[in-house]
């Protein structure tokens, strides 16, 4: 599977020391240079700027209210042919999905791991949580860990 993967599901998968699920949940992890350059910024956290060690294009009609690295990656993610392309921002989805890009968010790695018995759900949620990661209700929280509950059962 290749997954083309934006900013912000890295960035928070490396905080709460979860990025390893990438390369076990997808064959082909791909990040777009405006992607690396935003993870690499001085402001980012250290843990995450020392995670990124080290081609993509834009489309010129994607919408300037979307980050450098959203269009990138959308664009990369539509030229590759990309399985589904990682991201959480709403717009961005929006705009994959009106592209016919499938998405996959943050919560949705987490839950798929958590179903393989890779990590602990809620533990990884209580560790979002300390971030600034922005989380949904409490509800869809709640009936993520119940599916996730089921699922294990």
């Amino acid at each position: 599977m290749i997954v083309v993967a934006d900013t912000t599901p890295i960035h928070y998968l490396v905080l709460i020391d979860e990025a390893d699920i990438l390369e076990r949940l997808f064959a082909h992890v791909i990040i777009p240079q405006a992607v690396l350059e935003e993870l690499r910024r001085d402001e980012t956290p250290q843990s995450v700027r020392d995670w990124v060690d080290s081609p993509s294009s834009e489309l010129p009609e994607l919408s300037r209210a979307l980050g450098k690295g959203e269009r990138q990656a959308i664009a990369l993610a539509i030229e590759l042919h990309a399985d589904a392309l990682l991201l959480d921002d709403k717009r961005a989805k929006n705009e994959a999905r009106r592209r016919n890009v499938p998405v996959i968010t943050l919560l949705n790695t987490l839950a798929a791991a958590a179903e393989r018995g890779w990590l602990d759900l809620p533990d990884a949620i209580d560790r979002l949580r300390e971030t600034s990661f922005y989380l949904p209700s409490e509800e869809i929280i709640e009936g993520l860990l119940e599916r996730a509950r089921q699922s294990i059962d």
